[in-house]
């Protein structure tokens, strides 16, 4: 198991939700310090305060993930100034849908997702990397927060299941790099959960027997599955029978079983997400 006591954390989307869980996660679990990414400076100093009660160090820095540039700032000035973290993160993420693809916006509906939920991972992991590779063989982390998304197609959200698809494919690829470039001490744990209870998913219903998830049950899940090293960590376990399904089930059997029985094509049709 990955023991945190006296590491260097840092987690993005940190000002609330899951991000926010994680963080005082690591601060309970003897962190020394918790680097906290967000866009919302506010909610930012609210965390740095309770990590600070846990007895860690917080360093709240504002960081848009969409903005490459800054990724590569904030991750440049995090070295200089601390060093290299030994578990990173990834959660900032933003979802759009209720609307078929062909009558989204481009410049709010599409390019914010992928940047935030596809490219910005790849940048923060781009930047850290290399110095958590040239450390000492201490043992490290990468927690990547994808989507149950990631494993079914699902109507009314194509640009999202596409991003977490996409992040998915990159992490566990990344996983294996690392495994065989002799960098096995990293260990990159992908976490796809069905929907949570942060907001972030209002009006989604979850599908048949797959109510929404709490956002403790969700952290500790991927969280325990990260110090224990796990490649993909699923939840609930209709995420994992959905993925089995999928894959030995002909396609029009499937569509139906999805659609008709399970009511995952249908999710998302009340979505409202964040006011």
């Amino acid at each position: 198991m990955f023991d945190l006591k006296g590491t260097i954390v840092l987690v993005t989307g940190a000002g609330m939700g899951m991000g926010r869980l994680f963080a005082l996660q690591a601060a309970r679990d003897g962190a020394s310090h918790v680097v906290l990414w967000d866009i919302d400076g506010t909610a930012l100093e609210r965390v740095a305060d309770e990590i600070r009660a846990l007895g860690a160090n917080p360093h709240p820095v504002i960081v848009d993930v969409a903005d490459t540039g800054a990724v590569h700032q904030a991750a440049g000035a995090l070295l200089a100034t601390i060093g290299a973290p030994d578990l990173v993160v990834n959660n900032a993420g933003i979802v759009r849908g209720n609307a078929w693809f062909w009558d989204i916006e481009p410049r709010r509906d599409i390019d914010p997702v992928i940047r935030i939920n596809t490219l910005a991972p790849m940048h923060v992991a781009r930047a850290l990397l290399p110095a958590m590779i040239a450390g000492a063989s201490r043992e490290r982390r990468m927690l990547n927060i994808a989507s149950a998304a990631a494993t079914v197609s699902n109507p009314r959200m194509s640009v999202y299941a596409a991003s977490k698809w996409a992040m998915l494919g990159w992490s566990d690829s990344l996983r294996l790099e690392l495994q065989q470039s002799g960098h096995p001490h990293i260990r990159v744990t992908t976490f796809c959960p069905s929907y949570i209870a942060t907001g972030m998913f209002e009006g989604a219903r979850g599908p048949l027997l797959t109510p929404l998830m709490s956002p403790e049950s969700a952290v500790a899940a991927a969280w325990n599955g990260m110090r224990r090293g796990t490649p993909i960590v699923m939840k609930p376990w209709t995420t994992r029978l959905a993925k089995v399904l999928k894959g030995i089930l002909p396609l029009p059997v499937w569509d139906f079983v999805a659609g008709r029985i399970f009511h995952v094509y249908n999710s998302m049709d009340h979505f409202r997400g964040h006011h």
